[in-house]
């Protein structure tokens, strides 16, 4: 594996970093997520830098953006498109809607009805759509990034487990520490997009994901990785562990993390550092502990294999 391709990547992290100040462990998993073809779900309070992290990493592959706010009036056909009859050709033409694009910002997803949520998930996990019998596909590298607001439950329509399941990582960007929080409200350091280049083509995204392919799991670490998910399975607290599809979801997700470390392999360490981005939203707790403290005790529980 050449060094000068996985040195794309980091570049990549490093140019979106010129605007989300101290949050490179976010970026990371975030281009993590895209090059393991999966998608994203942002939880977190407003005003935090969700919108400039994805308009960011649009500009920086060069790519093209849009985004869709959820609202409770939205409809599926908001987002897919709709057929319109043109007199004059006496045939349906197709408008396509702004799902048709490469990174998709989708904002407040859950303030949305649940026949709306299902139009946009079920575009995920099948990379095209069906309107009046006819199959349009998305663009190859169409990529998630959804928000919902942990806070505010009102008026809301929460995801269900199979649709969550649609996510590869659930992320939080928080609060900016207070040094480089300081430089934004004195001016010191901007948030503007004017400060991002591009410094990867989607030509080498697309070379960049077959990599993720070609990282190497070692039968101990896949091993490791499946105890971990059972470990889900049999805890407790926990009503609902992870499913088998989360399972593939959390090795494909550790072999993309692989590679933003430049490496062609999986450690353990990989699967410990993406197991909360994985878990999280996949696990239905019962009362009593936090998913934090759930989470912290399957690591915890788990041996870690040793090299012989």
């Amino acid at each position: 594996m050449a060094e000068h391709e996985l040195d794309k990547i980091t570049d990549l992290i490093s140019e979106i970093e010129k605007v989300i100040l101290g949050k490179r462990d976010v970026i990371q998993l975030t281009v993590a997520a895209l090059l393991a073809g999966g998608h994203v779900l942002f939880e977190d309070i407003p005003g935090v830098g969700k919108t400039i992290l994805v308009k960011s990493l649009a500009k920086a592959i060069h790519s093209d953006f849009s985004r869709i706010q959820f609202t409770p009036d939205l409809l599926p056909s908001d987002i897919l498109g709709i057929s319109i009859f043109d007199a004059q050709t006496n045939q349906f033409d197709f408008r396509a809607g702004p799902i048709f694009t490469t990174i998709l910002l989708a904002d407040e997803i859950n303030r949305t009805t649940p026949r709306t949520q299902a139009a946009l998930l079920e575009a995920m996990s099948e990379g095209h759509v069906t309107i009046d019998n006819q199959t349009y596909a998305l663009n190859p590298h169409f990529f998630v990034l959804a928000t919902q607001n942990p806070i505010s439950y009102s008026g809301t329509y929460p995801l269900p487990e199979a649709q969550l399941d649609r996510f590869l990582f659930r992320l939080h960007i928080g609060y900016p520490a207070f040094s480089d929080e300081l430089e934004l409200i004195t001016g010191k350091r901007q948030q503007s997009l004017a400060l991002i280049q591009p410094v990867l083509t989607l030509a080498e995204l697309t070379e960049l994901k077959q990599k993720v392919t070609e990282v190497y799991v070692d039968d101990a670490v896949a091993r490791y990785a499946l105890q971990l998910v059972e470990a889900s399975r049999n805890h407790p607290a926990i009503d609902l562990g992870i499913s088998p599809r989360g399972s593939i979801a959390f090795i494909q997700g550790a072999k993309a993390y692989a590679l933003t470390e430049k490496r062609s392999f999986v450690t353990p360490g990989d699967l410990q550092k993406i197991l909360p981005a994985v878990f999280a939203h996949r696990l239905i707790l019962r009362e009593g502990l936090s998913i934090e403290e759930v989470i912290h005790q399957i690591i915890d529980h788990v041996p870690v294999p040793v090299r012989s």
